[in-house]
């Protein structure tokens, strides 16, 4: 199976209704531009916001953004990274998945709305799981397949060699399968939003 081509439109209309059905908030956008004009609406100013590790709010020039400052919200990515004492930022770390606005992307959608992430740490899991109240993914449409066993096949056999060369050429030993999580629905009284945007995004 091709994992990097993008879908056509009645693939990404149902992928995105059987989303909202579970409960997942899901819009379809056309481009990096729209990606980054639906975030700025979603969020209200003076919100804390951080982030997971992202190739796609790398690509979308969200990462730029909260860099520059030029922003109207609350950056805690800049309070963990300025912290030099590693235990008092792995504790920030920690605290900064309690933050109103989570974001980053996954690494694969099934068609009928099943979500799919896989990470060394974790660290992002539980916001996405459960601590943050406002979960936001932007997410490549290329990262839809039929069903759960592509979704599992598409992170071990494409997205994970993609993450372990990007590690290291880093200068970091590379990558390993730490924890997965599978996102079937949201049941709490909170907001998972997911602009699924028509261009090739991450891995």
């Amino acid at each position: 199976m091709d994992y990097a081509s993008l879908k056509n439109q009645d693939t990404l209309q149902a992928t995105a209704a059987a989303l909202e059905g579970r409960n997942i908030h899901t819009q379809i956008v056309n481009s990096k531009a729209e990606a980054m004009a639906a975030i700025k609406a979603i969020i209200p100013d003076g919100a804390e916001v951080t982030t997971g590790s992202s190739t796609t709010l790398d690509q979308i020039g969200f990462v730029d953004l909260l860099k520059s400052g030029d922003h109207p919200w609350k950056n805690l990515k800049e309070v963990i990274v300025a912290e030099t004492d590693a235990a008092k930022q792995a504790e920030l770390r920690r605290q900064s998945s309690l933050a109103e606005y989570f974001l980053g992307s996954v690494h694969a959608i099934t068609e009928d709305g099943v979500v799919v992430t896989a990470s060394a740490s974790g660290s992002q899991l539980a916001p996405y799981a459960f601590t943050s109240q406002n979960v936001i993914w932007v997410v490549g449409a290329q990262k839809i397949v039929p069903n759960l066993d592509e979704a599992m096949k598409r992170v071990r056999e494409y997205v994970f060699p993609l993450e372990d060369a990007r590690m290291k050429s880093t200068g970091a030993p590379g990558s390993v399968f730490g924890k997965w999580l599978i996102f079937e629905r949201e049941v709490m009284p909170r907001k998972i939003h997911l602009i699924l945007v028509n261009e090739v995004l991450g891995f």
